[in-house]
């Protein structure tokens, strides 16, 4: 007997490995159908009003193969496989034999595309071109739709969704997952409309196109022209050296002079962490700084802004954006 139910938003209908004894109806709302990955989840696809969902355990019983939760208040009509199956019983034999072998056909699909997805656990989910990808497919539609906002620009989460799979053909879990990240990081704003959509704000759009331009040329620079990577240590050490530098007038030749000194002694009032004179000594390998000079019984290092400032920024983005999108 069918029976309708309410999903709260955020609320699940059944999670992956539950046991499957009905399919559902979408009569109002919108359902998301999930994976779990490590700790957080990647959204597959949407599931609108007068589509059914979890009809495939009908024929094998299985163990539901993925999560679905409702994105904002949802109403189901439950058709239990018990009821069901007394109808399919009704059928053709031959009616039930093609409709089974459709359903263990699509299952195989689905089981090779998780292998191929999985065929190298080492692979990165958001490679360098990915993510570089993504970020100018949200740069260009906020900057071509974009409505002006007080605090930045900001677009349809749909229209952004259509962009990225029907144009760009990427995924679009993939862009929500940066989109997410953006915004848990300051550069962005994400704003539900009630109906399933948000509104999307870029905050930072000229850092972003900065960053994207910045990235694309280092992923393509010849092996031997590349600064190598700045870890999240250097990226802080870079930048609490701007800091201080920033407080002292440049010289002749535009550098600013900064004593490792009053670094060390400075930086955990500044900054909650000691950093060391040999803190800078990695910055210095790998030519992001030029080598310590003294002068008198002081230790000093000389920044040119114009350069570093950009190179602790777009690095230090980059780190956590690989963080979040881990």
């Amino acid at each position: 007997m069918a029976e309708a139910k309410k999903i709260a938003k955020d609320n699940y209908l059944f999670r992956e490995g539950d046991p499957a004894d009905a399919m559902y109806i979408i009569k109002s709302g919108l359902l998301a159908v999930t994976k779990t990955k490590g700790q957080s989840e990647v959204s597959l696809a949407e599931i609108s009003p007068g589509s059914m969902v979890g009809e495939m355990g009908l024929f094998d019983n299985k163990p539901r193969s993925a999560n679905v939760k409702a994105i904002k208040e949802t109403e189901v009509i439950a058709l239990p496989y018990e009821s069901l199956n007394k109808q399919l019983d009704q059928l053709p034999v031959w009616v039930r034999a093609i409709l089974k072998n459709l359903n263990e056909t699509i299952r195989e699909s689905n089981k090779k595309l998780k292998q191929l997805e999985t065929a190298n656990a080492d692979e990165e989910r958001f490679p360098p071109h990915v993510i570089n990808k993504l970020m100018s497919i949200f740069n260009f539609v906020c900057n071509k739709y974009g409505k002006p906002e007080a605090n930045g620009v900001s677009i349809s989460s749909v229209l952004l969704r259509n962009y990225t799979i029907q144009i760009f053909q990427e995924a679009t879990n993939k862009m929500n997952s940066l989109v997410n990240a953006l915004t848990e990081l300051g550069f962005a704003t994400q704003e539900d409309r009630g109906d399933g959509t948000q509104k999307i704000v870029n905050m930072k759009a000229a850092e972003l196109f900065a960053f994207v331009d910045w990235y694309n040329d280092w992923i393509y620079k010849q092996e031997k022209d590349k600064k190598d990577p700045l870890t999240e240590q250097e990226c802080r050490v870079l930048n609490a050296l701007i800091h201080f530098g920033k407080k002292v007038e440049p010289d002749k030749k535009g550098l600013n002079k900064v004593s490792l000194v009053d670094l060390q002694n400075e930086s955990v009032k500044e900054f909650g962490q000691l950093i060391k004179p040999d803190d800078v000594n990695s910055l210095i390998e790998k030519k992001y700084l030029n080598e310590k000079i003294m002068d008198g019984s002081s230790v000093f290092v000389m920044l040119e802004l114009p350069f570093v400032e950009p190179q602790a920024n777009n690095w230090t983005l980059l780190n956590n954006l690989k963080r979040k999108l881990r």
